[in-house]
């Protein structure tokens, strides 16, 4: 045994006690070195210990919720990348209405042998779903981390964007143009983000105006269809602009305001959420408040990394700051002509 350890650690440039260590799955070794050391033993053709050898393949399961959204679609691109700098293939699981849903996505990535997930706005940013479906993963000692929707029931580290600050940073922005009639088009109710955004919204809006009216809030599908409904309610409130849940309802909105024959910022303004790819190329050019997803996706990557790796990373939720980004969506509320 003396000599193969010595084989593995001549061949990944480690000493023997961190190849014991990895062999054992003792903690104290780092994602990269774990790897190098079970990549050491194919290379010299030693069979990998019976708990590591579903592992060979180094696949990490990666959920999202669709790929119609540009936002998903972009942390699954850095995310992917950086899994397989560290040796790691991401297996891509997305979700349409009507397809396969997330606990079976679950049952065969747990067929595969994946050596832990990823999950970004799955089932638990739902704030009614069903935690037992995460502590089953956790009780076996599968590395999860979530991103996005933060559930305090749920025992696993939390990658989030700060939903609050965003839209209170969106109302501050507005009400800086002179806008006091502002309203949100946002989704339902019940996903934890949604929560957050309008928590952030009213409490923009009880700093500017002193009050917080609900009515200026309008619950609807995170589409773009759904971003014009709501944006048609909110035009009839009287709202000179308007924040979305996403950039997708933002296209709504502008299409909802065009529709009355109001120019987008001139009569309206309005601002996304996200700063998706082309945002900045739209008619006209979006201001959106950017997540911040490069940042947000390596973060998680190194999470369930580590702790594949044996670490432990703490069981709390770790906050991005967003960035409001400013374009032409937006402008100084108009002034009524004098008759």
């Amino acid at each position: 045994m003396t000599t193969r350890l010595a084989d593995i650690a001549g061949h990944a440039g480690v000493s023997e006690a961190t190849v014991s260590r990895v062999l054992n799955g003792r903690p104290g070794v780092s994602a990269a070195t774990r790897q190098a050391v079970l990549a050491a033993l194919d290379v010299l053709g030693y069979e990998r210990p019976a708990r590591l050898r579903q592992q060979r393949a180094g696949l990490i399961g990666l959920i999202i919720p669709e790929l119609t959204n540009p936002i998903f679609p972009a942390f699954a691109e850095v995310i992917e990348s950086a899994l397989a700098r560290h040796g790691y293939m991401a297996v891509l699981c997305s979700q349409t209405p009507g397809g396969v849903a997330e606990d079976d996505y679950l049952e065969m990535l747990l067929e595969r042998g994946v050596a832990g997930i990823i999950f970004v706005n799955g089932l638990h940013a739902n704030a009614n779903s069903d935690r037992a479906r995460y502590a089953r993963l956790t009780e076996q000692g599968l590395p999860i981390v979530l991103v996005n929707g933060h559930r305090p029931d749920i025992d696993a580290p939390f990658i989030s964007n700060d939903d609050v600050a965003s839209l209170e940073a969106a109302v501050a922005h507005l009400g800086s143009l002179g806008h006091r009639r502002i309203g949100l088009a946002i989704g339902q109710d019940v996903y934890v983000p949604t929560r957050r955004k309008t928590e952030g919204f009213l409490r923009g809006l009880k700093t500017l105006l002193g009050e917080a009216p609900e009515e200026l809030v309008v619950n609807t599908m995170y589409t773009v269809e759904g971003g014009q409904a709501a944006a048609q309610k909110l035009l009839d409130r009287g709202c000179t602009a308007i924040c979305c849940g996403n950039d997708i309802m933002a296209l709504g909105a502008i299409r909802a305001a065009r529709q009355r024959g109001l120019r987008v910022p001139e009569d309206v303004s309005v601002v996304g959420f996200d700063d998706s790819p082309l945002t900045a190329y739209l008619d006209p050019p979006l201001t959106t408040i950017r997540q911040s997803v490069r940042e947000m996706a390596l973060a998680a990557v190194s999470t369930v990394l580590e702790e594949i790796g044996g670490g432990r990373p703490p069981r709390t939720e770790l906050l991005y700051r967003p960035e409001l980004v400013v374009r032409r969506s937006t402008a100084p509320v108009a002034v009524p002509a004098v008759p």
